[in-house]
């Protein structure tokens, strides 16, 4: 009886004392296992009576009780002490800075065209699209372009083979508008797409370069529509300061036909050298939809009249914007794509 509470006395003075796991789970081993010293004081039941062996007995199982509690309290106790030394090893400061993700830009062509489809689609348009590669009769016929028509050579064209070639301009995708529509109006669309010519690449040339064309086809329309759709045009992309004018000019497939030109918002008008000190810059060609290309379409000219207009992305962000060379924007040049980093 005496070698038991000798046995408990000192394990659960060992146990109070240990430091870390590893040792109280050799020591819960060493007390309560079958060669410890409780397992050998057991054996010692064999030469008392019985009286004595139920008193030992009871003692006994006190004994491993105690020590078996001792145990899994210290257990607790440094698992404890273990997270908390984990957790303050692996604290994060919340304090310091955090890190720097990159993020890509939106590419200032996609943010004009974006810009331009939110105002038109306002203005109840729709948005039209077709293939970049066409057919001679989408590209040139049906746009009043016939076979050895002198304004083809305005159009320098990537030719597949003889009836497939690079779009020139979006125009096609007005005339599948059309055909779709199978003479029955009104029609309100823009056609925003890349095109391509046979240009030498120079600071304001290249050869491929996005379009966004525009059509209204109704009832009673007039050239007096075409310059209020495009005064809001000019206001929305370029300040509400800005007046437009048009001047005469030819296409194939608008008669009468116009250049139009905003008022400078360098100078506002008064003259300098972005506008060659003449208070205007030529944004865009417009002009009434030709009856010959009505006709060809579907639509009566006699009942349906029509406005188109085409608008050169790269030439509007390059004013917008400042831009002073067409070949930034097909560059891939971080520190040029960088500037138009979109904050919301």
């Amino acid at each position: 009886m005496d070698e038991l509470l000798k046995i408990k006395e000192e394990a659960l003075l060992k146990i109070d004392t240990c430091q870390d796991l590893k040792t109280l789970n050799d020591l819960r081993v060493f007390y309560l296992g079958k060669k410890g010293p409780m397992q050998a004081a057991m054996k010692s039941m064999k030469d008392m009576d019985q009286a004595q062996r139920v008193e030992f007995g009871k003692v006994s199982n006190q004994v491993k009780q105690e020590l078996t509690m001792a145990i899994d309290e210290k257990k607790n106790i440094l698992e404890e002490e273990v997270l908390n030394q984990r957790l303050r090893s692996e604290k994060i400061d919340i304090t310091l800075p955090g890190t720097t993700i990159p993020e890509g830009s939106i590419h200032p062509l996609n943010r004009i065209k974006e810009e331009l489809e939110e105002l038109f689609i306002g203005m109840g348009y729709s948005i039209a699209e077709g293939p970049e590669v066409e057919t001679d009769h989408f590209n040139f016929e049906l746009m009043n372009l016939p076979q050895g028509h002198p304004a083809r050579d305005m159009q320098d064209t990537f030719y597949i083979n003889e009836n497939l070639l690079m779009r020139t301009h979006t125009s096609p995708v007005q005339a599948h508008v059309m055909l779709e529509a199978q003479g029955k109006g009104p029609i309100k669309v823009i056609c925003p797409g890349k095109t391509y010519r046979r240009d030498d690449d120079d600071t304001t040339h290249s050869h491929q370069f996005m379009q966004c064309e525009g059509l209204v086809v109704d009832k009673n329309i007039t050239l007096a529509d075409l310059k209020g759709t495009l005064e809001l045009f000019a206001k929305k992309m370029f300040g509400e300061k800005r007046e437009i004018r048009f001047r005469p000019s030819y296409f194939p497939f608008t008669e009468p036909s116009v250049e139009v030109d905003i008022s400078c918002h360098n100078c506002e008008g008064k003259g300098c050298p972005m506008c060659k000190y003449t208070g205007w810059i030529e944004i865009l060609g417009a002009g009434m939809v030709n009856p010959h290309v009505l006709e060809m379409c579907g639509f009566d000219p006699e009942v349906y009249q029509g406005f188109a207009f085409g608008i050169g992305l790269e030439r509007v962000a390059m004013l917008k914007y400042g831009i002073d060379n067409i070949r930034h924007f097909y560059s891939d040049d971080l520190r040029f794509l960088n500037q138009f980093t979109r904050k919301e």
